[in-house]
């Protein structure tokens, strides 16, 4: 599912994204933020769907060797430990992952079979591979070990994959670590005998009002906090401050204001370790002394307030 942290991301970058093409529609780019965020989902469920087709062409695959006219004894007696991994029947048989594959038309490795070709052969090679063919020893364990380490150590980093990927969304390019990350952890979740069913997209009903109200928050009184952050940097011309780190010291100020269950300290380190990602490198450390600043100040004032204990 995805985290605060990614969802202050994609705010961030649809905030960006309408300052610079100077929108001022932000029922539209609301709309364009929720689809970029649906989207991530499509693109989880495309990794496990690529991990069946792979099966899928090994299985395939041995058929034909079997039709030779000249087979091999090992062509007619193939080894069956990869088209029979139990995780990877365990995922084809989901039928959450089969209706959101038939309700979107997720019909990638179909119309791009290319890259399932890719990612075999890869597979092939690889001493995971031999090695798991070469393990005589049989469990769920052990299957999902390799499921995983399959994923990690060749589905993940293929950079011609990942450029299919970032083709196919321009929103994809942040997501994809985010994804493969989320892909592991539902794989490392995976029980014998336990019917495979994908993540949802949000924890809560929490985090998706998160999204809109972070978003419309930062936008509406962007202008206002604008001011405050010139008040508490005197020493620097506003133009003179990264867009990206103003747009990041803005949501926090929005965290700080309109957020009363989010302390304040979680906000700001919050901000610190999205902008040693996303801006220069000393980034973070002025936003930490500005936000520090304004938050002492709005605190003063009674502009936060924080309900819970160690909120503030």
């Amino acid at each position: 599912m995805i985290n605060r942290r990614h969802i202050r991301v994609k705010v961030m970058q649809s905030v960006y994204a309408m300052q610079q093409s100077h929108n001022i529609d932000i029922i539209r780019e609301e709309k364009f933020l929720k689809h970029s965020i649906l989207k991530m989902f499509d693109l989880y469920v495309l990794n496990f769907q690529l991990i069946i087709e792979v099966q899928k062409l090994a299985a395939k695959k041995m058929a034909l060797s079997k039709k030779k006219i000249l087979a091999t004894q090992e062509e007619l007696k193939p080894n069956t430990k990869f088209t029979e991994n139990k995780v990877i029947n365990q995922i084809a048989e989901s039928i959450s992952l089969e209706s959101y594959v038939e309700l979107n038309r997720l019909n990638n490795w179909e119309d791009d079979d290319e890259y399932v070709k890719i990612i075999f052969d890869e597979l092939q090679k690889s001493d995971l591979y031999k090695n798991y063919l070469a393990n005589t020893l049989d469990s769920f364990k052990i299957d999902k070990a390799f499921v995983i380490d399959f994923f990690k150590e060749i589905i993940a980093p293929n950079e011609k994959l990942a450029e299919y990927y970032e083709d196919k969304m321009i929103s994809w390019v942040d997501d994809i670590p985010f994804v493969n990350t989320w892909v592991v952890k539902t794989l490392s979740k995976t029980k014998l005998d336990k019917t495979f069913v994908l993540g949802t997209l949000y924890k809560d009903k929490d985090d998706e009002d998160f999204v809109s109200n972070l978003f419309k928050k930062t936008i509406l009184k962007h202008k206002t906090y604008e001011e405050d952050i010139t008040n508490k940097t005197p020493n620097w011309e506003t133009d003179r401050i990264a867009d990206i780190d103003m747009i990041l010291i803005k949501m926090a100020i929005t965290e700080f204001t309109n957020f009363p269950s989010i302390p304040v300290r979680v906000t700001i380190n919050e901000y610190i370790e999205v902008a040693k990602d996303y801006s220069t490198t000393k980034s973070s450390y002025f936003i930490n002394g500005v936000l520090d600043k304004i938050s002492k100040d709005y605190m003063k004032n009674k502009k936060i307030i924080k309900i819970g204990r160690g909120l503030i």
